[in-house]
């Protein structure tokens, strides 16, 4: 966002939802909602003079973004290089590729995309940053009645981040910690978003990117100011 920006959030009159007022007017550079707009396909993950690029195939986003806009790809925040027609393309970080699942693409591979969070927006899901924490394998993906359970390795340098019925972003989708376990976590899945989203392609031993919710790495930081020190 803009260096003289800032962001208030307010719940609209008789709705259960929140909407993002950008006081500045300008675009929203990097928040997401975990709600996924579209399922693109790889075109490409090459090495280039340019360094690693990331070239898709999205009919419905890549007519409406523009060069520097900020678009979450497998919950990653990733910024437009180039766009073309159906086509976006995108810069990869080698930390990028190292945090996440992105450099398991191959051409075809489904990904969730979702653009910033656009001012006056409503918030359907929780606050995403795009910034990874970690991937993790799936453990299991199993059909439950007309429901989905999703169980996931939970990496120690992060278990502390999880709380149960807390928020959690998984390939960029806003999810409910539903059972916390010790090596591992559980979420459900609702047809629609295994139909909408690349969980539908999702397979055991899969790795899926993971960002826990902002809220608990705040609290970890205040505490951590106040803690004795040694």
């Amino acid at each position: 966002m803009g260096a003289h920006s800032f962001v208030i959030v307010r719940r609209a009159v008789g709705a259960n939802k929140l909407s993002i007022l950008h006081v500045s007017g300008a675009k929203s550079k990097g928040v997401f909602t975990g709600l996924i707009e579209e399922v693109g396909r790889v075109l490409w993950l090459r090495l280039t003079e340019r360094g690693t690029q990331l070239q898709l195939t999205a009919p419905k986003l890549a007519p409406a973004v523009a060069v520097g806009d900020s678009v979450a790809v497998n919950g990653c925040c990733l910024t437009v290089s180039a766009h073309r027609g159906e086509q976006v393309t995108f810069d990869l970080l080698e930390e990028t590729l190292e945090r996440t699942n992105l450099k398991r693409l191959r051409r075809d591979s489904a990904v969730n995309l979702e653009r910033a969070l656009a001012a006056g927006a409503p918030l359907g899901g929780h606050f995403v940053q795009g910034h990874i924490d970690c991937s993790a394998k799936v453990i299991s993906f199993e059909r439950t009645g007309e429901d989905y359970r999703l169980k996931v390795e939970l990496p120690p340098d992060f278990a502390h981040y999880a709380a149960y019925k807390g928020s959690v972003a998984i390939n960029g989708i806003s999810l409910t910690v539903a059972e916390l376990l010790e090596k591992s976590f559980v979420v459900w899945i609702i047809p629609h978003t295994k139909r909408h989203t690349n969980i539908d392609n999702i397979e055991t031993g899969d790795l899926v990117n993971i960002e826990f919710d902002i809220l608990a790495k705040y609290v970890e930081r205040m505490l951590a100011r106040y803690a004795p020190q040694d």
